[in-house]
């Protein structure tokens, strides 16, 4: 996750750190910023420089906000590779 923040230009950076930071204060939060996956997933809905659309994909386990994955989304609908990724880190931050 973080990798793939630092890949970002600064702006884009700046602009899901701001996102991020919003619904980590205002949790629990809905739309337009954060959507529900399932599963215990939801996702930071950020509108990128140039037209671009990003995701933090997170989950809060015990009152605090993992952030599992990031990625620039190309499609309408949340890929199912992306979502399987989360998952996956997901069950890394159970306790």
């Amino acid at each position: 996750m973080r990798e793939w923040l630092k890949e970002l230009p600064f702006e884009d950076r700046k602009i899901v750190g701001e996102d991020i930071k919003d619904v980590e204060f205002s949790w629990p939060i809905g739309l337009p910023l954060v959507d529900s996956l399932g599963r215990g997933l939801w996702e930071v809905r950020s509108s990128l420089t140039r037209g671009r659309i990003a995701r933090v994909i997170f989950c809060v386990n015990q009152g605090e906000m993992f952030l599992l994955h990031g990625f620039i989304k190309k499609t309408q609908k949340t890929p199912q590779q992306e979502i399987d990724l989360a998952l996956k880190r997901m069950k890394g931050q159970e306790r």
